[in-house]
């Protein structure tokens, strides 16, 4: 699992990538293959904005959100991925069983 971090106008933040690396990992009991993913966290005014790409299983899956605050960004972001990779699956496992 690869991920990488960019930050714009935001200080680097150990606890944030921390916190965002265990959130990813979580999406890997999901794909077979190994995860690349790319993370920008960002803030405009008082918006904090968090991109996600996630490239596995030879897909891409996207996420964007913003909030007023990092972490919720970031929780609100991966809860749109995880619904992407779970649908996904759903999909590849009933295409198998028929």
């Amino acid at each position: 699992m690869r991920i990488n971090f960019t930050f714009r106008n935001v200080p680097s933040s150990d606890g944030v990538k921390e916190y965002a690396g265990e959130k990813i990992a979580r999406l890997q009991k999901y794909l077979r293959a190994p995860l690349d993913c790319e993370v920008t966290l960002s803030k405009e005014r008082h918006l904090h904005m968090v991109d996600v790409h996630l490239h596995a299983d030879g897909r891409r899956y996207d996420g964007h959100d913003e909030s007023e605050d990092m972490y919720a960004s970031i929780d609100l972001c991966l809860d749109k991925l995880d619904r992407q990779v779970r649908s996904a699956k759903a999909a590849a496992t009933g295409r198998r069983r028929q």
